[in-house]
């Protein structure tokens, strides 16, 4: 069972401690930093002192990191173009040695939109499949041809589909509850499919569909790798789950409910749970990025009992 660390610096973080925190999850000997990419905080939050672009700042990490994998939880497909996204994604893999897994979404957020004017279009699910076909295929034409395409929403014409990415294959992570076009999207594109923040049984019948899919599409089900993001809020005792889920304004009943939270045990088997129905990585929300102490503890007490 892979744990990786994922972070939410739309609610209030700046390069400087999304740095400290990847450096603990590398020095823990966890399996990956991961981002969201948003503009906006969300709920109550004031997201001081305002936001950071996801792959900026996983550039820079690529610099200041060694083992680590890199990547979103998702890029938000409606903001950027998808010949600009490959570039920058590609370079980024470059700068890291071939460290980056590429999570890409529709986008959902509208807020974040008006606040930034950025377009929020209506068909975002037809866009995200022009924009995984044009990516991967720029990534994918052989070095010296020509890439073009001609989509609803997107067109190329003999694009040089430069520069490369260090991977021979960058892989890349389709995510969400969709019931048809989600599954059926990662059929095609993913090479791991990720559902967030879900049940073991909403997370099963999801597995289940995207793997029917994937044999729909002439893959093998197993072909994909099978994950969840859940909230993590682990204590020694129940003072200190108390106290971490009162600090990111959980309770914990309900966390304990729908992410994982308790003793380094009860999450230890909450995750074997989720890996009985072929979960086999697992991304554990960090909200509270200034405790590093909690990476710490999971990092002794969790992850020493799953490897």
């Amino acid at each position: 069972m892979d744990l990786r660390i994922f972070t939410e610096p739309q609610q209030g973080a700046d390069y400087e401690t999304l740095l400290k925190v990847a450096k603990a999850t590398e020095d823990l000997g966890f399996d990956a930093f991961f981002r969201s990419d948003h503009y906006l905080a969300m709920g109550d939050a004031d997201g001081l002192p305002g936001p950071t672009d996801a792959w900026i700042t996983l550039a820079g990490l690529a610099r200041e990191t060694s083992r680590i994998r890199l990547g979103t939880l998702m890029t938000a497909g409606t903001f950027r173009l998808p010949g600009v996204l490959a570039i920058q994604v590609a370079q980024v893999d470059a700068m890291s040695g071939g460290r980056v897994d590429f999570g890409l979404g529709a986008g959902w957020f509208e807020a974040e939109h008006t606040a930034y004017g950025i377009p929020f279009p209506k068909a975002k699910f037809a866009r995200l499949e022009e924009q995984l076909a044009v990516i991967t295929g720029l990534w994918n034409t052989p070095a010296g041809e020509k890439f073009s395409y001609e989509g609803t929403h997107y067109q190329l014409t003999d694009s040089p589909a430069l520069p490369k990415p260090a991977q021979s294959r960058i892989p890349v992570l389709i995510g969400g509850h969709g019931a048809t076009r989600t599954p059926r999207i990662a059929a095609r594109y993913a090479d791991e499919f990720n559902i967030p923040f879900a049940s073991v049984a909403d997370s099963d019948r999801q597995f289940g569909r995207v793997r029917a899919a994937a044999v729909e599409h002439g893959r093998k089900a197993d072909d994909l790798v099978y994950s969840n993001a859940l909230v993590a809020c682990v204590g020694k005792d129940d003072r200190e789950i108390a106290r971490r889920a009162a600090v990111i304004g959980r309770d914990v009943a309900e966390l304990k409910e729908n992410g994982l939270a308790g003793s380094p045990d009860e999450v230890v088997d909450r995750i074997g749970r989720y890996q009985e129905i072929g979960c086999s990585r697992v991304y554990l929300q960090m909200l509270d990025l200034a405790d590093l102490d909690h990476l710490e503890l999971i990092s002794s007490q969790v992850q020493s009992q799953l490897s």
